[in-house]
């Protein structure tokens, strides 16, 4: 059996290092937007690379989101799943809290990382989604 992370025009095979998906190059992204992706893409390079950005985004991570996520230790989930192991074998079943994040983990994680981003670029860039919770965000105040 193939495994598809290695077949070169898998849709489970991450981008390469350009962002291009399998042999053919293409990124799934509406032609008409490619300047604006190439500008988004070199101004997060430049971020990334930024000491300061780092430092800015692991503050926000720790204080506001509470990273690291806490493990909870599941004590009775692990003895009822050890209850039939041999003697010291079977697994300990710890939890990891991301739903102590505020408002889970996969939207906090994508607009904390956007805030200090975006407040450095010009013109600032952000990705949202407008509809969610009826927010509207204005970056130029």
């Amino acid at each position: 059996m193939t495994d598809a992370l290695t077949l070169p025009n898998s849709l489970r095979a991450q981008p390469d290092t350009d962002g291009h998906f399998g042999e053919f190059g293409g990124r799934y992204v509406a032609e008409t937007l490619m300047p604006l992706i190439l500008d988004l893409e070199r101004e997060y390079r430049a971020a990334q690379a930024d000491d300061g950005f780092k430092a800015e985004l692991d503050g926000l991570l720790k204080h506001f989101v509470g990273r690291p996520s806490p493990l909870y230790y599941a004590e009775g989930l692990t003895k009822a799943l050890r209850r039939d192991a041999p003697a010291g074998k079977g697994p300990k079943i710890y939890f990891k809290r991301e739903d102590l994040n505020h408002t889970g983990a996969h939207k906090i994680n994508n607009c904390i990382g956007q805030i200090p981003f975006a407040s450095q670029t010009s013109p600032a860039y952000s990705i949202v989604r407008p509809r969610t919770f009826g927010m509207k965000i204005d970056w130029n105040l």
